[in-house]
């Protein structure tokens, strides 16, 4: 095992530095990326949707037989009030205090950042979006902190309707813990269906599940497929999420052994996850890929997290900071730590391309995950480049407001139509010279 770890360590100054960062470019960028439309997984997908679209629950019911291996009537897709009351009532009491904290902690930040809709200027409107659908992966594990950090800034922005979607366990239910978030949250739209299905009951609608105008929340490959099949024709979506990701940008200052705790926190989520440090200092990384091997040993999900760190992590030595910074812009990472001691600040401040930046050694990834505010709901395979972090702001739409009188439209009048014509389109122009000659 340590020696197959070493190869992650690169050296800029080492030859071959560069085909080889070039692999591992190429290597990331086919995990984050959704297979072509031509793959089959995306013609299935293409199937389920079309299916779901023409035969409704029929469907939804038959492929949560085939998928999860769970069989339900429509009547049971939805869960009951009483199971959320259960649920909420009997969750350990320690978790649904640390529960209701973190929903006040994203709360309260989301209200912070929320456009003030009464001090907009003339001219737009701000609404919210009137339903939101949200995607909560736990089959396998519960994600509480999914809901909390999708639903609770939809909540903010004025969303009246959110029904969530979640995998039925191999007993046909949803893991309390989640339950327990969607009744503290006031959620009482709860439907135990996942995968590409529960996307197209939520795109297009069913007999029981009415049509969201938005769909967001993570989810596997088959979840991202049928979110980007279904965006824009059929409703908006948050983002496509793929492989978590985690780049640390760290100098001489950083302890090693907690960057390699980081790293290991991001490769624990799945073979595909990757953790990148880059250093201007050949001993901290160095020093990391020892703890790195010391560490992984014990990790429950050590498989995973040794699969992530062989194909998809890298500690590269580069010359220098300014380099550091270079590289961290170009991988526009889901998430970034910058671990340099009392140039965090500085350094984190020239940062450009990242979904969320965790400044200093005290601000591991997992904080954001719960606690600070922010969503976790973060763009991923350099998406960072042009998307953001979900935000209250993202279930708010615009709406552009016209109101000319007489004497301000008399006013432009010709260049009106004087523009109109340029374009060949006189009906435009008569439009308003029909109103100059009342």
């Amino acid at each position: 095992m340590p020696q197959e770890l070493d190869r992650i360590l690169m050296c800029s100054s080492r030859p071959g530095f560069e085909k080889k960062m070039e692999r591992f470019r190429s290597a990331m960028a086919r995990a984050a990326r959704l297979d072509d439309e031509e793959s089959k997984e995306n013609q299935q997908v293409a199937e389920i949707l079309r299916n779901v679209f023409s035969r409704g629950d029929e469907a939804v019911a038959e492929y949560t037989d085939k998928f999860d291996k769970v069989q339900l009537k429509p009547e049971q897709f939805r869960v009951s009030q009483d199971e959320l009351d259960r649920a909420n009532q009997e969750i350990d009491q320690d978790i649904l205090l640390c529960l209701r904290e973190a929903i006040e902690n994203v709360r309260m930040y989301q209200k912070d950042i929320l456009i003030d809709t009464d001090q907009v200027p003339r001219g737009i409107r701000y609404m919210p979006i009137r339903r939101v659908g949200v995607c909560v992966p736990g089959a396998s594990a519960p994600l509480p902190s999914t809901v909390i950090m999708t639903a609770v800034p939809a909540q903010v922005a004025g969303v009246k309707e959110i029904a969530v979607v979640s995998p039925p366990r191999h007993n046909g239910s949803i893991h309390p813990v989640i339950l327990a978030v969607c009744c503290e949250l006031g959620i009482t739209e709860v439907y135990r269906i996942g995968g590409a299905q529960a996307v197209a009951a939520l795109a297009a609608g069913t007999e029981t599940i009415a049509k969201v105008d938005k769909i967001v929340g993570p989810g596997n490959k088959w979840v991202q497929a049928a979110k980007k099949q279904v965006s824009g024709d059929y409703c908006g979506i948050d983002s496509i999420a793929g492989p978590s990701e985690v780049l640390i940008v760290a100098n001489d200052q950083a302890n090693p052994a907690w960057i390699a705790a980081d790293m290991l926190s991001q490769a624990e989520h799945a073979a595909d996850s990757s953790a990148i440090v880059i250093t201007d200092s050949q001993t901290l990384a160095e020093d990391v890929l020892k703890e790195l091997k010391q560490q992984v040993k014990a990790l429950p999900r050590a498989k995973e997290a040794k699969e992530s760190l062989k194909k998809f992590s890298a500690i590269v030595v580069v010359e220098d900071m300014v380099k550091a910074i270079e590289m961290a812009d170009d991988f526009a990472s889901e998430h970034v730590e910058v671990q340099c001691g009392d140039q965090s600040r500085v350094i984190a401040d020239r940062i450009t391309n990242a979904g969320a930046i965790f400044i200093g050694s005290y601000s591991p990834v997992a904080v954001g995950d719960y606690w600070a505010g922010p969503s976790h709901t973060l763009p991923t395979g350099t998406r960072a480049k042009f998307a953001s972090a979900l935000t209250s702001n993202d279930f708010l739409k615009s709406i552009s407001v016209i109101e000319y009188d007489q004497e301000m439209l008399a006013a432009s009048a010709d260049d009106i139509i004087r523009l109109a014509q340029v374009e060949g389109l006189d009906a435009h122009a008569r439009s308003v010279r029909i109103r100059q000659q009342d």
